[in-house]
């Protein structure tokens, strides 16, 4: 928000993680918009978050002693948290023939000098709407596919009529973070055409729309995009306002592809890096797919003991976080004691939640992702001897996952029970921890508090990842794959080391990963970490001034606003060729 209260930047995310105690987020995505947020705050763009209010949350994750994993609703009210207020003014919208009331809870992001940027929930717990209505907006990533269909009516139509009930009449870009939002285009074009038939917008109907639409796609497979059969559209939405969607040719067999919806009418695509636009590009090869990088709140995830530090040496950090670029300055003791600080903070908290006491002297790993298959939580554990071999001739491993599954995937439930079989194999040469209930706060505690951050998606699904971000700016190297925001993060030996080579996925590479994986464990990291301290401490000093300092929401939202935002779409259309040279050159 200005200082005249004007919201230029609409932001819509599926999920934000605005508070670390309020759960409405499920991961990465929502987690992202936060920090987003939280920089626009700190950089007084101003910029308003759309989201739903989830009163039911995303889901509590109890384990069992064999990795089983069962969920709870996470249940909290708005009405009882002192940190919302309701806003009096109700927008309206058609779902299935049947009017829907929505309101809106308001949440306060302070940055740096007190600015705020507003985050509104949305919200159909209302008397006047029908028990299946007001249930709408519960459950994050619940329900069927009819549910969900609902919710996107309420998150993209719903946000548009809140944020122009509540008076903010002069909004220049509406951001799709994710194709769930898409909605909001069709909402625009009625708002423009002043009726519901859509069918009828005209070439410049569209094009006035898509000038203010900017959409970022985080999925590099074609089953991660949202789907939804014709008739199940039109019969939610209605006819008329159904026609918006064949407007944007986003229909192929009868099917709505709210990535297509969102593709057509914005006038900004990116993906979330550099390898991620390119394959997105590829994905969708009649629209000019650009990159902004993903990056991290920094001050939001460094961990106590380093903001200290760099409060003493580089204390302009906080305002500019380009000035990590300054920590190479910074005594390698003085880096290794802080590091210390969080790294008993951090096995304090272990061994209260789960009784297990870990070893601050022992080389620790951390892994904390979404249980899903293609980041191969136990692809460390593929060969079991050799890894029980290396930590006895070479030096003690302990590893700390975390990571929850969605309540459907039975893949990634199946994932967590392989981590926990090859933990009990091993247990007398590798201590092996599995945090539940992974969020916000442990997040903060594990990629402050562990020595390597352990990353092994299988190529190229990995759109971006942060969580390696974040340990960066704790001087925590990372061990990964070559694939989103690593490809550009990872020099060799000096902000961690990488598995496997670069390059497209082929079915040999699994192979020629855990080989690699092991060399680098056997051959690099263990001697460096027990017979180099002093390098290792070099290594993680590189991460924080080279990854830290670039690797940031700080930066990343400037580029939104130079390159998508206040830019006039004229400007941002470029062909084909200029977007390929772009990608070539790193420009974007």
């Amino acid at each position: 928000m200005g200082a005249n209260g004007t919201v230029k930047v609409a932001f819509f995310s599926m999920e934000i993680a605005f508070d670390a105690s309020i759960p409405t987020y499920s991961g990465g995505l929502g987690v992202l918009a936060g920090d987003m947020l939280r920089s626009a705050a700190d950089l007084e763009v101003p910029m308003a978050g759309i989201t739903l209010v989830y009163r039911k949350g995303y889901f509590t994750q109890r384990l069992d002693v064999n990795g089983n994993q069962t969920e709870e609703p996470d249940v909290w009210s708005p009405e009882k948290e002192e940190k919302l207020k309701e806003m009096a003014p109700r927008a309206e919208v058609e779902i299935g023939g049947r009017r829907v009331q929505v309101r809106a809870w308001r949440a306060a992001v302070r940055g740096l000098s007190g600015h705020e940027v507003p985050v509104y929930l949305l919200d159909t717990c209302l008397p006047e709407n029908s028990e299946e209505d007001q249930a709408l907006t519960d459950s994050l990533y619940g329900g069927d596919e009819h549910y969900r269909l609902c919710q996107e009516v309420v998150l993209g139509m719903g946000g548009v009529g809140i944020l122009r009930a509540l008076g903010h009449t002069e909004i220049e870009s509406y951001h799709m973070n994710e194709g769930h939002s898409a909605f909001l285009t069709l909402a625009l074009l009625e708002q423009r055409m002043g009726r519901p038939d859509l069918g009828l917008a005209s070439p410049d109907d569209v094009e006035a729309v898509r000038s203010q639409c900017v959409f970022t796609t985080h999925t590099p497979v074609p089953a991660g995009h949202d789907l939804f059969p014709k008739a199940m559209v039109v019969q939610v939405l209605g006819a008329a306002r159904a026609f918006g969607v064949d407007v944007s040719r986003c229909c192929p067999e009868a099917t709505v592809n709210m990535t297509l919806v969102a593709l057509q009418f914005s006038h900004y695509v990116n993906g979330v890096a550099m390898r991620h636009g390119e394959v997105s590009h590829g994905m969708f090869p009649n629209y000019p797919v650009r990159a902004i990088t993903n990056g991290v709140h920094a001050v939001t995830w460094t961990s106590p003991p380093l903001q200290a530090l760099y409060d003493r040496h580089i204390p302009e950090w906080r305002r500019d976080n380009l000035y990590l670029r300054y920590a190479i300055g910074i005594g390698l003791d003085e880096i290794r004691q802080a590091h210390e600080e969080a790294k008993r903070a951090l096995f304090r908290e272990v061994r209260q939640a789960t009784g297990e006491s870990l070893d601050p002297k022992f080389l620790t790993f951390g892994f904390a992702r979404r249980a899903a298959t293609y980041k191969r939580a136990d692809l460390l554990f593929a060969n079991p001897a050799r890894l029980e071999w290396i930590t006895q001739q070479v030096g003690p491993l302990q590893v700390i996952y975390a990571g929850k599954a969605h309540p459907h995937d039975a893949d990634g439930k199946a994932m967590i029970r392989r981590v926990f079989k090859a933990a009990a194999g091993l247990k007398d040469s590798v201590r092996v921890v599995y945090i539940p209930d992974y969020d916000m706060r442990w997040g903060q505690l594990l990629t402050g508090g562990v020595d390597v951050w352990l990353n092994t998606p299988q190529r190229p699904y990995e759109a971006s990842g942060t969580s390696g971000m974040k340990a960066a700016l704790n001087g925590v190297p990372s061990l990964s794959v070559l694939d989103g925001w690593w490809i550009e993060g990872c020099v060799e030996g000096a902000t961690g080391w990488a598995i496997g080579r670069d390059g497209s996925s082929h079915p040999e590479d699994y192979i020629a990963e855990v080989a690699s994986l092991y060399d680098k464990l056997e051959l690099v990291i263990l001697p460096m970490f027990y017979g180099r301290p002093h390098a290792f401490h070099e290594v993680m000093r590189h991460s924080i001034a080279l990854n830290g300092s670039f690797f940031n929401t700080q930066r990343m939202l400037e580029q939104y606003v130079s390159n998508a935002y206040f830019r006039r779409p004229e400007a941002a259309i470029h062909s084909e060729e200029e977007g390929q040279r772009a990608r070539v050159n790193g420009q974007e």
